[in-house]
C-alpha cells in the first residue's frame, strides 16, 4: 500500500530518534582531549566535596567573595565544587546526619566507592569546630567535649574514606579565631542593648584548643592541616582601626567577612598546590582566568 503523507512524517521522527540516540551514545563514549592535546577517553567530572558548619555553608557567598565560590573558579574547567555544610551544626549533629540514609546520600550521592566510576571525588575538605567550641555553661546546645569533637573528626574522615575511596585526598581545616570585641558588639546588634549579656559563649582561647585537637586529627589520618586559628592572626590585613588587625577577617567575630573569605580562599589553594600537586592548576597566563583553555593543570 502507498504511503501516505501521515506514515512518512511518523517515518521521518522515529527515524531522526533512533539516529539521535545512537549519535549522543557514541559522543557520551568519545575520547576527549587533555590541556595536552592527548586524546584521553571521556571520564567523568571530577567532584570537590566541602563538609562543615555555616562557614563552609555561606562559602558560596557571591557578595562577600566565599572561599568555596573561589574554589569552584580555580576548577570551572575541571571539577564540580559541592557545598555540604550545614549551619548551626557542630561535629556531633553532622555525624548524626552522615549515619543517617538520607543525609549519607546528600553528601555523598552516586558518589560511594565500589565501582569503576566512583572515583571521581578527587578532593573532600573537612571544617568543623566553631561550634564545637562554645562555652559549655553558657551554649550547651551546641557545645561538644574536645576529646568527643576529636573522635568525630576521625570518624568523618574514615566515613568519608569509605564512602569515595581510600586515596582520595583530605584536607582537615581548623575554627578560625575569635574576636571578642566584635562578638560583643554583635550581641548588642542582635539582641539590643538591654538583652545582650556581655559574656561570651565563644572565646579565643576555646577555638585554639580545638584548632590544636583538629591538628592532632590531621597528623593522625595524614590529612594535611590549614591552621586558620593560628594563620589570620599572624597574618596583616587592611587596616581596620583595631588594636587586633585580624578583626577585618571576621565579621561579627566568628564568620568570615569578605576579606577572610578571600584569605581562607587564596590560603587553601596555596595548600591544595603545595601537598596535591596533582590537583594544581595554573591560570591562563595572559588573562588571569580560570576559566578559558588558557588555564592549566600543572
Amino acid at each position: 500500500r502507498p504511503a501516505t503523507p501521515g506514515s512518512r512524517r511518523k517515518s521521518f521522527i522515529w527515524t531522526f530518534i533512533a539516529t539521535s540516540t545512537i549519535f549522543a551514545t557514541a559522543v557520551a563514549a568519545s575520547p576527549m582531549a587533555s590541556d595536552d592535546g592527548v586524546v584521553q577517553p571521556r571520564k567523568r567530572r571530577a567532584r570537590i566535596l566541602l563538609l562543615g558548619d555555616s562557614i563552609t555553608q555561606m562559602s558560596f557567598s557571591a557578595t562577600d567573595n566565599g572561599w568555596g565560590a573561589h574554589l569552584s573558579d580555580v576548577y570551572q574547567r575541571r571539577a564540580d565544587v559541592l557545598n555540604r555544610g550545614k549551619s548551626g551544626y557542630n561535629s556531633d549533629w553532622f555525624l548524626h546526619y552522615l549515619r543517617t540514609d538520607e543525609g549519607y546520600a546528600d553528601v555523598f550521592g552516586d558518589c560511594e566507592g565500589g565501582g569503576k566510576d566512583t572515583r571521581n571525588v578527587q578532593l573532600v575538605t573537612v571544617f568543623f569546630g566553631a561550634n564545637d567550641s562554645s562555652c559549655s555553661e553558657l551554649n550547651e546546645r551546641q557545645h561538644v567535649p574536645l576529646d568527643r569533637y576529636k573522635s568525630n573528626l576521625k570518624e568523618i574522615v574514615g566515613i568519608v574514606r569509605k564512602a569515595v575511596g581510600e586515596n582520595v585526598k583530605i584536607l582537615v581545616i581548623s575554627p578560625p579565631p575569635v574576636h571578642h570585641d566584635s562578638r560583643l558588639q554583635w550581641q548588642i546588634k542582635r539582641y539590643g542593648k538591654d538583652k545582650a549579656t556581655g559574656k561570651l559563649e565563644r572565646t579565643l582561647d576555646l577555638s585554639g584548643g580545638y584548632a590544636a585537637a583538629a591538628a592532632e586529627v590531621a597528623e593522625e589520618t595524614g590529612a594535611p592541616y590549614l591552621n586558620l586559628w593560628k594563620e589570620m592572626q599572624s597574618a596583616k590585613p587592611s587596616s581596620n582601626g583595631n588594636d587586633e588587625p585580624w578583626s577585618a577577617f571576621l565579621s561579627d567575630g566568628l564568620h568570615l567577612s569578605r576579606e577572610g573569605n578571600m584569605f581562607v580562599g587564596e590560603k587553601l589553594v596555596n595548600l591544595i598546590n603545595k601537598d596535591f600537586p596533582d590537583l594544581a592548576i595554573a591560570p591562563c597566563p595572559i588573562t588571569g582566568s580560570f576559566g578559558n583553555s588558557g588555564s592549566k593543570s600543572k
